[in-house]
Formats: C-alpha cells, sequence, structure tokens
C-alpha cells in the first residue's frame, strides 16, 4: 500500500494565550499543499516490524520517528495489528513549519485502519492523531479548516485557491518550536481567520498575519528577505508557514517566482511549486 503524506501551510497564525499545561492557545487556517513525501507499507515476513527511511536525513531515531510512533500506537491498542515493513521517502524539509512529521503519522494511521481493516472512524482517528501531535488531526480529513486551541480545534473552511499557484521556499534552516514560541507575546485575535474565504486575496497583505514573524525576522533577516522577494516577484500574499523557516507565495497562475527568488537571493533555497488544489489527499 503507498501513500503521499502532502505537507501543510498556515494562512495567518495568532497567538492568543499560554496555557496552563504549558501550551499555547492559537488561531490559524491550515491549508494543504502538494509538496510530499512518500509512505509504503509492505506485508512482512518477520516477526518484528521495520523502518526503513530515505531521502532527506533525519536526526531522530527510530523510536521517536512519528510513523513509528503511529504504527506502535494502534497496535497498542488493536493487538491484531501485525508486523509490518515500512518505508519512508522524505521530501517535506524537517523544522519548516510544513508539517511533514505530522502529515506521516496521520497517513500511517489512516493507511493502518485500511490495511488491517480496522473500520475506525475519522473521529478514531483524530483522536489517535491528538497523542501523537496537535497539528496530527487535520491531515486526517486532510482539508481547508480553522484551527484553534492547540491547532486540534478543527473547523471545516470553504476555501479554495485552485485558482492559484503556491510557491513554498524553504531556507536551510531549522527552527524549534520551542525557540520559536518563546519570541512571541500572546494577544487577542485582531482578525478572525474564519472569515477569510470572503476577504479578497488581495486583501490579506494587510490584514492576515503570522505573530511568529516579528520575534523570528530580526534573528533570521534572511526569512524577511525571501519574503519581501515573493512579494517582488508578484505574490498576491506572501507569509512564513507555521514557526518557519518555510515561507510561500500565493500566485495568479503560472506567474510563480522560482527564477525571481533564485536570482535575488546568496543562500542556498529549496523551492517547492503546487497547484492550489481545493482538494488533496
Amino acid at each position: 500500500m503507498l501513500s503521499f503524506p502532502n505537507a501543510k501551510i498556515n494562512i495567518g497564525l495568532l497567538i492568543t494565550g499560554k496555557r496552563p499545561d504549558g501550551y499555547h492557545d492559537l488561531e490559524t487556517v491550515f491549508y494543504p499543499v502538494g509538496v510530499r513525501d512518500a509512505l509504503e507499507l509492505v506485508q512482512c515476513s518477520e516477526e518484528q516490524s521495520t523502518l526503513h527511511i530515505s531521502g532527506l536525513p533525519l536526526v531522530q531515531d527510530k523510536e521517536s520517528n512519528l510513523v513509528w510512533r503511529a504504527y506502535k500506537l494502534l497496535q497498542a491498542k488493536l493487538p491484531r495489528i501485525g508486523p509490518l515493513a515500512v518505508y519512508l521517502h522524505k521530501i517535506i524539509p524537517m523544522g519548516a513549519g510544513l508539517g511533514g512529521g505530522s502529515a506521516d503519522a496521520a497517513f500511517m494511521l489512516r493507511m493502518l485502519n485500511q490495511y488491517f481493516q480496522l473500520n475506525l472512524s475519522a473521529g478514531h482517528l483524530e483522536a489517535f492523531a491528538l497523542e501523537l501531535g496537535s497539528d496530527c488531526p487535520f491531515f486526517i480529513s486532510n482539508r481547508p479548516a480553522f484551527a484553534a486551541g492547540r491547532g486540534e480545534k478543527l473547523e471545516p473552511m470553504p476555501l479554495d485557491l485552485s485558482a492559484y499557484d503556491i510557491q513554498v521556499v524553504y531556507p536551510d534552516i531549522s527552527i524549534s518550536t520551542a525557540r520559536a514560541f518563546a519570541g512571541v507575546e500572546p494577544k487577542p485575535a485582531a482578525f478572525d481567520l474564519r472569515g477569510l474565504p470572503d476577504l479578497p486575496i488581495t486583501a490579506w497583505r494587510d490584514q492576515v498575519f503570522n505573530d511568529f514573524e516579528a520575534s523570528l525576522f530580526p534573528q533570521y533577516p534572511l526569512l524577511r528577505q525571501i519574503k519581501d522577494e515573493l512579494y517582488a516577484g508578484g505574490a498576491l500574499y506572501a507569509s512564513l508557514s507555521g514557526s518557519g523557516s518555510a515561507l510561500y507565495g500565493i500566485f495568479e497562475r503560472g506567474k510563480n517566482a522560482v527564477a525571481h527568488i533564485q536570482d535575488k537571493i546568496s543562500s542556498p533555497c529549496t523551492s517547492f511549486l503546487s497547484p492550489g488544489n481545493k482538494k488533496i489527499m
């Protein structure tokens, strides 16, 4: 069984409070984009399951890998899940704010549900996903959604960017989530992101913000430069995704800024072009 876990971007990210459990309350819009890993499950003749990783190198050990943790989580609760050979090919960069690890974990849960005919509902899968990470539940339905709480309180959103291209730019910078949150001061949301579908995309630049940019851009000037170049290259809207370090620009179809950015940015960056598909599964 083969699937292709996709990344997400955050359209707006507002840190609205600090919680007693140490987490932060936030409001954001998750939107799926077509930057993808590859995940395959193969029947295993051995008694023990195996995990094989290729593509981008990972610093974590197998026990910490979210795909492996997803497998062990379901196996502990549903012993009829048997041994598998699992192959993960990483394309989505880590520490980029694109949710690659969370997507891999959620897709693993979905695939196990199908492979072993567990008949778990989407709600059950989302509950398991939440045990693995705050934004993992989003990738179970994998549809545009307004997210609140830690990112786990999801409301479907009728946001359609299919008329646009989304250009994702990843500089070779990894930003820890803890460091990113340490630099933000929670405050009430100045704009209700649930109104995003009714706001013309040309107005997003002045009303839709990522709170991490104020503290991270002074620390990492390259991030500010990339955002500026996305706008200079014709983006209708550009932003940091999550807590970074990836940024994205939303362009009219066929007018992405790949060549423009590569000419202007001296540091190495990786660019991904994704049509703004309404449905990515």
